[in-house]
């Protein structure tokens, strides 16, 4: 190990000998892939009898004022994990005691991620077949937690986020015809504003932990707010989250019928359509505009940073999703 891994293993020890009450030992203490302001590392703390448990450890890479605390990350998780919803569960908030940073850890949920390996894999054959319908029960549960037993949750509903998206793409010097279309086409057809609920805000294929039973955990919470819970379920339907299953709206696994269905069965109110497609339009421009800041970014910072050069250039793809989804072909 690193140096600073070396370090990070003493402390996150200390921290778990504490809470335990008994000494215990860091292993395959490992960084994960985590995005550019989040760490997650992933570790073992095996037992003098045999065996022992394996957490994941979330961390803040940078101190901003803006975006939610890893505090109220981990709240919204426990409060998600009590309403029935599956998650990892959390076992510990960080303090500044502990001086790791700011963070929590919680127990490590076994299973697959990759959204080609869920689609593609015989495994999961009879997991897709009902997996559309048990994103949409999941999501009404989300949706049902009282938003009043949770702070420091941002208010994100579609006025502000046209004004935020807007903002940036107005800002970044380029105009594309098709984005301008799309602007134009959300200002004349925004939805009348309904009681801000809980909304996940990154519900997709890729955030979701599954084994061939179902879903059992999901992921990254950083973007919950509070909004117009129909937002979830568009983002799932977002093109870009089929990887190529462009027939199966739904992350590439389902029809939007059965996704709906079962919302429907959990929350007992009926699916607007034309609301969700509104968000699926406004998800795909909102995924555009991050595309187009990537490849941006990349040119006002110095190197190129392939990664975020690839990104960036799909911002072609949604121009041509927002087509055919202003068309009625999606």
């Amino acid at each position: 190990m690193s140096p600073s891994t070396v370090e990070l293993a003493k402390k996150l020890a200390t921290l778990l000998s504490r809470h335990k009450g008994q000494r215990c030992e860091i292993t395959q203490l490992v960084a994960l892939s985590g995005g550019a302001n989040n760490q997650t590392w992933r570790f073992s703390v095996p037992s003098s009898t045999g065996g022992g448990d394996n957490y994941i450890l979330r961390l803040s890479s940078v101190q901003t004022d803006q975006g939610m605390t890893k505090e109220v990350e981990a709240d919204i998780q426990r409060a998600a994990g009590a309403a029935h919803i599956p998650v990892a569960p959390v076992t510990w908030v960080l303090t500044p005691q502990d001086s790791i940073g700011s963070g929590y850890i919680m127990s490590l949920v076994e299973g697959e991620t990759i959204p080609r390996k869920i689609l593609r894999d015989e495994q999961y054959a009879q997991m897709r077949n009902q997996m559309a319908f048990s994103c949409g029960q999941h999501a009404a549960r989300i949706h049902a937690i009282d938003p009043l037993k949770l702070a420091g949750l941002e208010l994100m509903d579609v006025d502000t986020q046209i004004s935020q998206y807007e903002e940036v793409y107005r800002g970044s010097g380029m105009r594309l015809p098709v984005i301008e279309l799309a602007l134009r086409w959300i200002h004349n057809n925004r939805p009348t504003p309904v009681p801000p609920q809980i909304v996940h805000g990154d519900y997709r294929n890729g955030n979701f932990i599954v084994g061939p039973e179902g879903i059992r955990a999901i992921l990254d919470w950083e973007l919950a707010h509070l909004g117009d819970p129909m937002e979830d379920l568009a983002w799932l339907c977002v093109n870009s989250w089929r990887y190529g299953n462009w027939d199966k709206p739904v992350g590439g696994f389902g029809q939007r019928e059965d996704l709906f269905s079962g919302y429907e069965t959990i929350s007992g109110t009926p699916i607007d359509p034309c609301r969700v497609h509104f968000w699926e339009v406004m998800g795909t421009l909102k995924w555009g505009i991050m595309c187009m800041m990537m490849s941006a970014s990349d040119e006002q910072s110095g190197p190129l940073a392939v990664e975020r050069a690839v990104i960036g250039r799909r911002t072609s793809e949604t121009e041509l999703d927002l087509l055919e989804l202003l068309t009625g072909d999606r």
